[in-house]
């Protein structure tokens, strides 16, 4: 595969761990969707503290150049390759056709817009896989970093060419817990302040996620509603290295459904963790 070796060298022979992927007899799905992340990365880089336009879809909703860009390649690379499978992106129009399928892409080509206009390195493109609502495959690829943070076919994770683990601790007060830039500057952090053995707040919900599926980060919250797009890579690279991601209230997170913002928030890490939260956050919400 193009580039990927250079980043990735994956043991064929490791024990599997997590859900496999389909894969059709000519296409390693996970093989695919690296190499299409590598591509767009480099579109990205392109772009990065360079020339690009911007414009608001929303309020503090930006959209560049770069992510258009990267999008419609993205599209067109892994559509091509599967044109049974659905399709669910931010930047691309939504098409209710992707609810009947089985196999659904959902891709952010450039998570961490707002880091990536300010020129921060906290971005990344997030390719994920569902297959009946159920996250199978992730991909999250910073470019200016070069960290390729991936599913295989056995079920492992790699960071580059490294297999890694999520941390094991079993309570809040022992780690570190990622969380927003911008629920930070809002104030919606200092109730928890106390809660953990440190706030670390990071751009990019999916780089977030990155970090925390390949261990170089302990836990993950994020206090505000998120859509599918955000968060699906992640959580299969969570699910994939025995970890788990609920809402903040504790329900399941299915995807590819007809809205695609989850509510009310949601907290990924190893199983201990996640539902040490949810029980607290409960217990603060009053239910």
């Amino acid at each position: 595969m193009t580039g990927l070796s250079a980043i990735n060298s994956p043991n064929s022979e490791l024990a599997p761990r997590g859900a496999k992927c389909y894969d059709t007899p000519m296409i390693n799905l996970h093989t695919l969707a690296a190499d299409a992340a590598l591509q767009a990365g480099q579109i990205l880089l392109k772009y990065y503290q360079n020339s690009y336009e911007i414009h608001e879809k929303g309020y503090h909703n930006p959209v560049t150049t770069a992510d258009h860009e990267a999008d419609a390649f993205l599209k067109e690379y892994l559509m091509q390759a599967t044109p049974d499978f659905g399709w669910l992106s931010e930047e691309t129009v939504d098409s209710e056709a992707r609810l009947e399928k089985e196999y659904v892409w959902i891709v952010d080509p450039l998570d961490g817009t707002k880091e990536f206009i300010e020129g921060v390195p906290h971005f990344v493109v997030s390719i994920g896989l569902v297959r009946n609502g159920m996250p199978i495959l992730g991909v999250l690829f910073n470019p200016v970093r070069q960290e390729m943070i991936r599913t295989d076919e056995s079920g492992v994770v790699w960071y580059n060419a490294e297999q890694v683990g999520i941390c094991q601790a079993e309570n809040l007060k022992d780690v570190g817990c990622l969380n927003s830039r911008s629920e930070t500057r809002r104030g919606l952090w200092e109730p928890w302040t106390h809660e953990f053995k440190e706030l670390i707040p990071i751009g990019s919900v999916a780089y977030k996620l990155g970090l925390v599926a390949s261990g170089r980060q302990d836990f993950f919250v994020t206090l505000r509603p998120k859509n599918e797009w955000d968060i699906c890579a992640g959580h299969a690279l969570l699910l994939a290295n025995g970890g788990s991601m609920k809402t903040n209230t504790g329900a399941e997170i299915i995807y590819n459904q007809r809205k695609t913002v989850i509510t009310p928030g949601m907290t990924g890490g190893n199983a201990h963790l996640v539902e040490a939260f949810v029980a607290r956050f409960n217990e603060r919400e009053g239910k």
